[in-house]
């Protein structure tokens, strides 16, 4: 996490550098005289929410303690991962519900009536997923 607070820190430091440079050089400019505001906020924008990212990081570092595996060298890869759950690596149920999301997404860029094809497919993308362990050869 260390590592993490420090790369923000340069990152916020970078964009306010760029900031700096962005705003001076677009008010020396000789074909269009005058500071170019858009770029200008933009970047320094960045240099603060690079800045309030680092000091929160660097807070939670604090409040916690204690170094992560990643902050050490000789950690092993085992050390920081949790298990998150188990997860189908055969299954097709995901791939279904994300066409279903995606073409009711598309049905409210488009045309409304794309949603009514949508939803059902949505549904039983979501029936045969939580399902799929009840029937087959990998019923439980």
């Amino acid at each position: 996490m260390r590592a993490n607070v420090n790369m923000f820190w340069i990152l916020a430091g970078f964009f306010g550098f760029s900031a700096i440079l962005y705003g001076t050089w677009s008010a020396i400019d000789e074909v269009d005289p005058g500071m170019e505001w858009a770029g200008t906020v933009a970047l320094s924008l960045t240099t603060v929410l690079s800045a309030f990212i680092a000091f929160y990081l660097g807070r939670v570092h604090r409040a916690q303690g204690a170094e992560l595996p990643e902050d050490r060298i000789d950690a092993n890869i085992d050390d920081g991962d949790a298990e998150l759950g188990f997860f189908s690596p055969w299954s097709w149920w995901p791939i279904i519900l994300a066409s279903g999301a995606a073409l009711g997404f598309l049905g409210l860029a488009i045309g409304f009536w794309i949603t009514f094809i949508a939803i059902p497919l949505v549904i039983i993308a979501l029936v045969g997923w939580v399902y799929e362990y009840y029937r087959g050869n990998f019923a439980r």
